[in-house]
């Protein structure tokens, strides 16, 4: 049976002792790698359980994750993604006002973010310059539900990555270490700035020799 491709994707096989909570937190630090995501919907009922959707705002996110993500074992379970049957009832609402709403609001936040960036940033760059290059990552700025897992999943598309490292009784910072200088390199550009929720932006250096 060919399901046409289309904004939800409907995973399976999800390790289904993980609270509902943390598991949308982890499925949205997991995802929205490939694209803006509009809702993660995960029932803990008997009929649901072990199942979750994810519904992103472009198809070809969709599209990247269900390729990029099949079989990535997700708490320990390999992930069963496919599209889901027809096209979620959330993307229908958003075609209507909800969607016209929350993209205003969008916009204003996105030009808000994008004045006090401008504003900030060579002040920043100049005050505080990055160390040496290292093959360990500081993160810090991180939300307090930030876990090692959430971290590992981020970092672990990268070539070269080893472990992450939590710091006991600091929930905000978080150290990561790679194989070379290089690829911590590229890890760091590419999340800079990665939002785990929607108000904290991860700030990366190298670690400090």
């Amino acid at each position: 049976m060919d399901i046409r491709p289309n904004h939800t994707i409907y995973i399976n096989n999800v390790n289904d002792k993980i609270k509902k909570e943390e598991l949308k937190r982890s499925l949205y630090a997991l995802f929205s790698q490939f694209g803006q995501i509009v809702e993660i919907v995960a029932l803990k009922t008997m009929k649901m359980r072990g199942q979750a959707f994810v519904v992103f705002k472009e198809l070809s996110a969709a599209t990247n994750a269900l390729r990029q993500l099949q079989g990535f074992p997700f708490y320990n379970k390999p992930m069963r993604i496919q599209y889901a049957k027809t096209d979620s009832d959330i993307i229908a609402k958003m075609r209507g006002t909800f969607g016209d709403k929350e993209k205003k609001k969008d916009k204003k936040k996105k030009a808000q973010e994008q004045a006090a960036n401008a504003a900030k940033k060579p002040v920043v760059s100049r005050i505080v310059p990055d160390n040496p290059p290292n093959y360990i990552l500081f993160l810090n700025n991180l939300p307090e539900e930030t876990n090692e897992m959430m971290l590992s999943m981020l970092f672990n598309q990268f070539p070269g990555f080893k472990e992450v490292r939590l710091v006991p009784g600091k929930h905000d910072i978080a150290f990561v270490e790679f194989e070379s200088e290089a690829q911590a390199g590229v890890a760091k550009d590419a999340l800079q700035g990665f939002r785990i929720t929607a108000t904290c932006a991860m700030k990366i250096t190298y670690a400090k020799k």
